[in-house]
């Protein structure tokens, strides 16, 4: 397969798209904001003029969208692939969203013949960039190793996770960890920094022992240079557990600390971080705790 479709270039979009032009696929795009697609066109792929005319030119299409609504009018819409999609064709929706949206989106699309993956990735901004993104699909095994090429094209690793649905819920489960680590994260160093120990110092230590996590090498390096520009917005992130809560209320289970966690973000949202990184969240923590973290040698 050497005709790729791919619709949604924001934040993950993009990059992913171009490590698929960039090693020889035929690609066709298309973008809500037109001004996104120019650099993709300016490097020889083709630019659709909808969702349908995506398919005109496609074996596969992908999509990497912001929430469920956007997945449905971009794929069930008036305009959206279904319209223009022949029997064969494969979906592989990379977005974030509730599995039930999933599931929905892949019956209504089994209905002409056409075949999908619930397939979202690990990672934000950087990895989608360096090309080290992990996905884990849901759909037909079959479909997943035909596209298995096209995943490792764009990340590192890919996993079949199960029907279709199964990667939306591992998504999800894998951003409630992401959250609550990132709250970890920050609750500790507001600790070590009230109590005068250096913030360098001290992620070189957690770095040593069994309270390291991936939000540390991600998101200790932005918060003591406080920088903030987003790799993972806030706001997503919160959209994310809300999700999360939709899914453990759908399988009956409790989840406390996912509770405290999506309230905390929500904290951050009406502060006026909803737009920046999701660590930005360490603003709540300092301002309840009357300090600044940051490296020693910043004014």
């Amino acid at each position: 397969m050497n005709k790729i479709g791919f619709i949604g270039l924001g934040t993950m979009g993009l990059p992913m798209a171009t490590h698929l032009l960039k090693n020889g696929y035929e690609l066709t795009v298309y973008n809500r904001t037109t001004q996104k697609m120019k650099s993709l066109e300016e490097q020889g792929a083709r630019v659709a003029n909808s969702p349908k005319d995506v398919t005109a030119h496609s074996e596969v299409v992908f999509t990497m969208l912001t929430a469920d609504s956007a997945v449905e009018e971009v794929i069930l819409g008036e305009e959206g692939i279904i319209e223009g999609a022949s029997p064969g064709l494969i979906v592989v929706d990379s977005s974030t969203i509730s599995p039930a949206t999933s599931k929905k989106v892949a019956d209504a699309l089994s209905q002409k013949g056409v075949e999908m993956l619930d397939a979202p990735v690990t990672g934000s901004e950087p990895q989608a960039i360096e090309g080290i993104l992990t996905f884990m699909a849901g759909g037909k095994i079959e479909i997943f190793e035909k596209c298995r090429s096209l995943f490792l094209t764009m990340g590192k690793e890919a996993y079949y996770m199960g029907e279709n649905g199964k990667g939306s819920y591992a998504k999800l489960a894998n951003n409630t960890m992401a959250a609550i680590n990132l709250l970890s994260l920050s609750e500790a160093l507001t600790i070590a920094v009230k109590a005068g120990i250096d913030p360098e110092l001290f992620v070189k230590v957690v770095n040593g022992g069994g309270a390291r996590s991936g939000m540390i090498d991600n998101k200790a390096p932005k918060i003591l240079n406080r920088n903030f520009e987003p790799n993972f917005m806030t706001d997503l992130i919160y959209k994310d557990l809300g999700l999360a809560s939709e899914v453990a209320k759908e399988l009956e289970i409790p989840t406390p600390v996912l509770a405290i966690v999506k309230e905390i973000l929500q904290m951050a949202r009406v502060k006026g971080y909803g737009a920046e990184d999701m660590s930005a969240v360490i603003k709540c923590y300092e301002e309840w705790a009357g300090i600044e973290i940051k490296k020693k040698n910043q004014f």
